[in-house]
């Protein structure tokens, strides 16, 4: 039995069914469009934090541990064009690869902090902390940008990668929420390009961006939010 425990904004979750759905993996899905308690969280993963995935008695919570596991696990994939990158880092460039998967989920950290600080009242306009969150998103691309050898390709050849996928789930998540941060992507080509691509994927059509903010109670099929007023 698989299982996959989220809330139904987080980018991190995004990524994670993005990557289930290019494995062909059935699942239940687990949804939560709210934070619960944290004796509810912590029944499920001691950081009080999701997604959490169960594959039979394997029980994995944060995103990339449980990306990595996929990867690792399921050697068997769909076809697609590109494929799907066989493992999360080539063994020959380990350590370039995490290091960009690292600074690929502090762009993660850093939106999902600014979300939630701005639904408390605090906005990164008037916070020296959130401003300095927002900065780095900025430097982030700048760097991610500098990585990619061309407009045709990701951060991995040939492959749709780990990295590949999560970028734009952080991305896309802070460009479909009202945070009043705008990331200009036409200073970055090259990561605009990826994102167009990764957008054509079906993988991310039938994972659509969702985001929250206070009195959405639930989402139209194309992830338009839906409030408790009715509104749209």
């Amino acid at each position: 039995m698989r299982a996959l425990l989220f809330t139904t904004g987080s980018p991190f979750a995004r990524a994670v069914r993005v990557v289930l759905s290019e494995l062909g993996l059935d699942y239940e899905r687990h949804e939560e469009i709210t934070t619960p308690s944290a004796d509810e969280r912590a029944a499920a993963t001691p950081t009080l934090q999701v997604p959490t995935f169960w594959d039979g008695d394997q029980t994995l919570w944060e995103s990339g541990t449980i990306v990595e596991y996929l990867l690792a696990t399921y050697r068997n994939r769909p076809i697609t064009e590109p494929p799907l990158a066989m493992g999360a880092f080539r063994p020959d460039n380990e350590w370039q690869d995490k290091l960009t998967f690292s600074t690929i989920q502090t762009f993660g950290n850093s939106a999902t902090i600014i979300s939630q600080m701005k639904w408390s009242g605090i906005d990164a306009a008037n916070n020296a902390h959130m401003k300095r969150s927002a900065d780095r998103l900025t430097h982030i691309l700048g760097w991610l940008e500098s990585q990619l050898d061309g407009t045709t390709g990701g951060f991995i050849p040939d492959c749709v990668s780990m990295q590949d996928i999560f970028l734009a789930a952080h991305v896309r998540f802070v460009q479909a929420r009202p945070l009043g941060i705008d990331l200009d992507l036409q200073q970055y080509p090259k990561l605009a390009e990826l994102l167009v691509r990764l957008d054509d994927r079906n993988s991310f059509k039938t994972n659509p961006v969702w985001w929250w903010e206070p009195g959405v109670v639930g989402y139209q099929p194309d992830g338009t939010p839906i409030f408790e007023d009715g509104n749209t």
